[in-house]
This record gives C-alpha cells, sequence and structure tokens, in this order.
C-alpha cells in the first residue's frame, strides 16, 4: 500500500473510531438524560428558605432560585418543572396543595417532609430559649410522635405521589445533622446539640424506611453536610438568626448546592 494510501486508510479509521466513541458517548448522555418533567414538593429545606433568591411569585412559600430543585431542573433541563414546596409545610400540606402538578408524564420527584410535623420549629425554640431538661423533654416529645404518628402520614403521602405520578421515580430527601460536636461554641449547650443530632438521625431513619417500603429512594444529606454543620467553623446551615428567624437552622445557599443537589444528582 503506498503512502498516500495509507495515510487515507488510517485516518478512515481513526474517523470511524471518533465516529463511534461520539455516538456511543451521545448514546450514554441520551440515556441519563431526564425523561418527562420534574415536580419538586415538600417543605422549607425543598423550598430553599435560608438561600435568599426568592421567587416573588411564591410569595411566604419562599422558593429560591438557589434551591436545589430549582438548580437541578436548571442543570438538567426537564420537559416540565413544577416548583410547588413551600414554606412550614406538613405531610397534609403537601396532599392538599401541592400534588396537583402531578400526572403519568411525570418522570421525577424529589420531596422533603416531616420535620414540621414532628415540631421541628417548636423543638428548636425550646432548645435555644429553655433549660437541657426541657430541650431534651421537647425532643423526647417530638421522637414519640415520629415513632407513633409519623409514619402513617408519610404513607398517605407516598401512596397519593404514587398514585398520581405511576411512573416516576421518587426521590425523598432527609435532614442534616444541625450541630458539629466536641467543639467549642457559643449558644447551646453540649447536651442539647447532642440531643438535636440524634432526633435529626431518629427522623432520617423513620422517613427512610417509609420511603423504601414505598419503593422510593431515601436522600441523606448527613454525610455531605459532614464538615459543615453548625459550629464547624464553615457551616451551611443558619444558626439562630434574630433578625430574620424564619431562616434559622435552614440551609444557605452553599448548603442547597454543595448538600441537597448532589444527592440529588446521585440518585435521581
Amino acid at each position: 500500500m503506498r503512502r498516500s494510501r495509507f495515510v487515507a486508510f488510517v485516518g478512515s479509521l481513526l474517523l470511524a473510531a471518533g465516529t463511534a466513541l461520539t455516538g456511543a458517548a451521545t448514546a450514554q448522555a441520551s440515556s441519563l438524560a431526564p425523561t418527562g418533567g420534574y415536580a419538586a414538593l415538600g417543605d422549607s429545606y425543598s423550598s430553599g428558605v435560608g438561600a435568599g433568591s426568592y421567587i416573588s411569585s411564591s410569595g411566604d412559600c419562599k422558593r429560591s432560585t438557589k434551591a436545589y430543585p430549582y438548580l437541578w431542573a436548571a442543570a438538567h433541563s426537564p420537559s416540565t418543572f413544577d416548583f410547588t414546596a413551600c414554606s412550614g409545610a406538613r405531610t397534609g400540606d403537601v396532599l392538599s396543595g401541592q400534588l396537583g402538578p402531578l400526572s403519568s408524564a411525570t418522570g421525577l420527584v424529589s420531596l422533603s417532609v416531616g420535620g414540621n410535623d414532628a415540631g421541628f420549629a417548636d423543638v428548636m425554640t425550646t432548645c435555644v430559649t429553655q433549660s437541657d431538661s426541657a430541650c431534651i423533654s421537647r425532643i423526647n416529645t417530638a421522637r414519640a410522635y415520629v415513632d407513633s404518628t409519623l409514619p402513617g402520614k408519610l404513607d398517605s403521602v407516598y401512596s397519593a405521589i404514587r398514585s398520581k405520578a405511576p411512573n416516576a421515580h421518587v426521590v425523598v430527601l432527609g435532614y442534616p445533622r444541625f450541630y458539629k460536636l466536641g467543639t467549642t461554641c457559643l449558644g447551646l449547650s453540649e447536651a442539647k446539640r447532642k440531643a438535636i443530632n440524634d432526633a435529626s438521625d431518629h427522623l432520617n431513619t423513620a422517613i427512610a424506611k417509609r420511603a423504601a417500603n414505598h419503593g422510593f429512594t431515601f436522600g441523606d444529606v448527613r454525610q455531605a453536610f459532614t464538615g459543615h454543620e453548625i459550629c464547624s467553623g464553615d457551616s451551611w446551615l443558619h444558626s439562630v438568626n434574630w433578625l430574620n428567624i424564619g431562616e434559622s437552622y435552614h440551609p444557605k445557599a452553599p448548603g442547597q448546592s454543595g448538600g441537597y443537589l448532589p444527592v440529588l444528582n446521585a440518585n435521581a
């Protein structure tokens, strides 16, 4: 084979290989691309309270353009994006006001709910303003609720989601541990901080169990927030914010983009 023909032959092989690789990459990208619509449901941890940049039309729901659902939708361009998560939402609020956009065309649902049902705001208020014993007593009341009542409420929500969106992959996001322990930190005592962290673990365990029973994926954010708890020196969570009390104990924008978003990406 003469040199010119050899060069042409090699060139054709390289072109064919490049086309094959490009085609494979395109096929892989297509298989990973989301199909159907995306619906983001739940409470303030999904709406983005604490992250700022709130969408004016969302009113008191405080849906943020820096919240993980908004960031995920911007990156993946689902066929539709319905953002119904709302600050303060409990399981009953999700059932009564957030499921409207779901249909057989919904491909992905994300959800965080349960903390408000268990009395999250009252627990934190008690722990910030009262004694160690009062804090732990209130936490124990919340834990009893998580054991006795919350599973049934989660079942109702999860069953309704599956009924309205039978083809959707559902990712249930949990809650972070709030405090770094074993370090000097102004504010709450070590006993309070540990009790709050343990209560978050208890809640996550209950949510994960119910999600698994419905065939849903549990997105555990605790590892993502490790090293970024309150008292860590690089907190992705607001501590008590007396100027904007509603943002207290909620993820900042880095907590949404660096904590929640990667977990949804890994599980979507």
